[in-house]
């Protein structure tokens, strides 16, 4: 092979190499979604370690980024701060798929990103049987419709017919907010961030810590309970022992004046 020959073939290598680690960051950049035949709703959490003086600006502005739809529609669903010696802070929000990379590198600008799970809850079924049943309403709501048309119908029935009418409409209403609630959790993702300083233990192994502080709390506090509903109950032990009593002793007197009259 020629030196020009050499030399094109090890460009070609190295923009190939140099391209395909781009290629795939891309890719998982992309973020997943609900593909057009199935209905998946996904859910994200996300841990994202940064200095504990920075989490209330950091929360702040992926807050601004969702509520301007600054990387597409976006909603805030909850934001929980703590402050003081083990500072943290949560947030929730519900954006298209398209946007959740980007809130999620924005957050993690600076930062460092620790655990991250995806999960997908399947709603075919659900949304099959709730389509099910919007088209057998919507069915009875025309036939429904049409009794009410006829100039022959008695007022029993047009009375009768009123009632299950109204009755259809409003199981009709609540299967619409179903199915828009179904739609909602498919064309959106719930991205929740779990913001905290560097050496502060992940959320679930902070709940064990913090169980194991409380301890003493509980502890007392079961132990203060158990000691009013003895100081409670005392008094009605003490009476029916009284009256345990009263009934042995009756019944013993029974049986001797029995036994001296045979």
């Amino acid at each position: 092979m020629s030196k020009t020959g050499l030399g094109v073939f090890l460009a070609f290598v190295l923009v190939a190499c140099s391209k395909t680690p781009h290629a795939e960051v891309a890719s998982a950049m992309d973020g997943v979604r609900s593909p057009a035949d199935a209905a998946l709703a996904y859910e994200h959490n996300i841990e994202v370690i940064l200095a504990g003086d920075r989490i209330p600006g950091r929360m702040q502005e992926v807050q601004r980024s969702c509520g301007s739809d600054r990387f597409g529609q976006c909603v805030v669903l909850g934001i929980q701060q703590q402050a003081g010696d083990y500072p943290r802070g949560e947030l929730t929000v519900r954006i298209v798929p398209e946007g959740v990379e980007q809130l999620v590198a924005q957050a993690g600008e600076g930062a460092k990103i620790g655990s991250r799970n995806t999960s997908a809850e399947d709603l075919a079924q659900a949304v099959q049987s709730n389509a099910l049943l919007l088209n057998r309403l919507q069915k009875e709501h025309a036939r429904l419709l049409e009794f009410l048309q006829r100039r022959d119908l008695p007022v029993s029935d047009v009375i009768t017919v009123s009632q299950r009418l109204s009755e259809v409409e409003a199981q009709l209403d609540v299967a619409q907010q179903e199915g828009a609630q179904h739609r909602r959790r498919i064309d959106t993702q719930l991205v929740t961030f779990d913001f905290h300083p560097p050496g502060l233990p992940h959320k679930g192994r902070d709940r064990i810590r913090e169980a194991f502080s409380d301890f003493g709390d509980i502890f007392s506090g079961s132990t203060a309970w158990l000691i009013r509903a003895i100081a409670a109950l005392l008094p009605i032990v003490v009476a029916l022992g009284i009256l345990v009593a009263i009934i042995r002793g009756w019944r013993r007197r029974s049986k001797r004046k029995k036994a001296q009259k045979s």
